[in-house]
């Protein structure tokens, strides 16, 4: 395998000359050999989303070149329609509350932008991670963000799941209903109940439990971003903090 050297604050890191993350990324994937399982993809979906509404907002507001904040939306757009997916490589468990797939991502659309703005992979002399992509943000607002709407993007797919769950209950629930049991308590034989009644009482459960799912998922609707490294707003504001929450309300 041929490889680039990047450095970080560390020193010099052996990154694969192809890869599309860098030296941050390499010192994860050292670090961090746990499970062999790496972000799902409504989680690189929400993170990336994040990315582009945050580099919008930065044009928008004029605190990063037109340029650079184009090439940086055009690399998430590229991510976003199913492309590199095999670039964040990062292990789930991780150390820095996220800071590695937080890093990941800044160092992907680097260089995805860099390259579209004619410069060489891993050199980030055009589009740096941290200065342009990781603009205005923390992992320690970004990660908690990409969090809650990465579990709204799974929500629809969860309830379409337990609807077709209940649904198959109930669908027993009507085939057992003549089928007489024994029905037990404290493990031991108590009184008479159908299987039609058990399935019942499942399919209403599940019923249940998809009716909470929806309820809870209304407090997802708050979002961290904007709050920076320690909740004040240092580095964004709420000028910031407006527009990308509501750019974000738009996908």
């Amino acid at each position: 395998m041929k490889f680039r050297v990047e450095r970080d604050p560390l020193g010099d890191v052996r990154v694969p000359a192809d890869a599309l993350y860098g030296a941050q990324t390499q010192r994860a994937v050292e670090n961090f050999p746990i499970s062999g399982l790496t972000a799902f993809p409504e989680l690189v979906r929400a993170t990336i989303l994040i990315k582009r509404a945050a580099a919008r907002t930065n044009k928008a507001l004029g605190r990063l070149d037109r340029k650079l904040a184009d090439a940086i939306v055009a690399a998430a757009d590229e991510i976003l329609s199913g492309a590199h997916d095999t670039s964040f490589v990062v292990d789930v468990y991780q150390a820095g509350a996220g800071t590695s797939h937080n890093m990941n991502s800044n160092e992907v659309l680097a260089n995805l932008a860099e390259e579209r703005l004619g410069g060489t992979r891993g050199s980030y002399q055009r589009v740096h991670p941290n200065d342009h992509v990781n603009m205005g943000q923390s992992t320690n607002d970004v990660f908690p963000t990409a969090t809650r709407l990465a579990l709204l993007i799974a929500l629809p797919q969860l309830v379409a799941a337990g609807e077709a769950l209940a649904t198959a209950l109930e669908h027993k629930r009507d085939e057992f209903a003549h089928v007489l049991k024994t029905g037990r308590t404290h493990l031991q034989d108590a009184v008479p109940i159908t299987m039609g009644q058990e399935f019942g009482a499942y399919a209403a459960n599940v019923r249940h439990a998809l009716g909470d799912l929806e309820r809870a998922a209304l407090q997802l609707y708050e979002l961290n971003l904007g709050a920076t490294a320690v909740g004040t707003g240092l580095n964004a504001g709420d000028d910031y903090t407006s527009l990308a929450v509501e750019d974000l309300a738009k996908t």
